[in-house]
């Protein structure tokens, strides 16, 4: 796949069809959810054909459940592939999380354990993805709410292994490592430290829901419904610092506003990117 450009960019809405046709707002690219698109035809290929012509596109799953104890859905890759080929798009991602059991789904990116027996399973997963779609996917750090006892490496060193086996790059969402470091309470820097050592092929940015968990300590939620938050953009500065300029998602899935807000939102990170870029030329 071609590399998506060096921009920012942000989720294709329904809503937002006539609009963007109408306005094409200056954005790096478009990132659409892969299974909103597993049918044959409808008005929503109509308007991606249309916004594909002129825009780049990022294809992001949600339901291979890669971390699952379950084999791989051959019919989910089979039209994972089928999108593919359709629209080309520059780059294809999923997350470390697990979504099913059995012929049981459930709507929900569910935590993996950090141990030699789920990293096998997850590298055989992602091996697996990547042979049939022939291409390379990116793996999605994830936003955690709870851990299990029993792993026995760190989220940086689970997914450094993973990213070392494979081949596979990583989309590093900012958003989900403010959220994780918040929950857990970690160091949110030496996170975007350890995952900065990766090739990072795209990087995400979202609003998040605070609530308190049952000892009152702050719980953070990954809502993807509110704008990005403050403390979110100076992580993505820091991360910038370390990775130089990437191609970024600005990702609002829920209460989704006005195209204009979105651009403005991307419009920001765009302005980050300018800044890391003008400061790479110089040095």
């Amino acid at each position: 796949m071609p590399c998506l450009p060096v921009r920012a960019g942000i989720g294709l809405k329904p809503e937002h069809f006539h609009a963007v046709l109408e306005m094409q707002p200056d954005v790096g690219f478009f990132e659409i959810h892969a299974e909103n698109y597993m049918v044959d035809g409808g008005p929503l290929h109509h308007y991606l054909t249309r916004i594909r012509e002129q825009y780049p596109l990022s294809l992001h799953g949600v339901g291979l459940s890669i971390g699952g104890e379950s084999a791989l859905d051959t019919r989910h890759l089979d039209k994972l592939a089928a999108l593919i080929r359709r629209y080309a798009p520059q780059s294809f991602s999923e997350h470390l999380a697990w979504s099913s059991h059995g012929d049981v789904f459930l709507n929900d990116l569910l935590p993996v354990s950090y141990d030699a027996t789920s990293l096998q399973r997850v590298c055989d997963h992602i091996d697996q993805v990547q042979s049939h779609l022939q291409c390379r996917m990116l793996l999605e750090n994830p936003a955690s709410y709870v851990e299990f006892s029993s792993s026995n490496m760190t989220e940086a060193e689970f997914i450094r292994e993973v990213v070392q086996r494979t081949g596979c790059g990583l989309l590093l969402d900012v958003n989900n490592v403010y959220i994780s470091s918040v929950n857990h309470q970690r160091d949110a820097c030496a996170m975007i430290r350890a995952l900065s050592l990766l090739p990072v092929g795209e990087v995400h940015l979202a609003g998040f829901a605070q609530e308190t968990d049952a000892t009152g300590a702050p719980l953070l939620i990954d809502s993807h419904g509110a704008a990005v938050a403050q403390e979110v953009w100076g992580l993505y500065q820091y991360a910038l610092e370390r990775l130089g300029p990437v191609a970024t998602l600005i990702e609002w899935d829920n209460d989704v506003p006005a195209l204009e807000v979105l651009c403005q939102e991307a419009m920001q990170a765009d302005c980050l990117l300018q800044d890391v870029s003008v400061w790479e030329r110089i040095a």
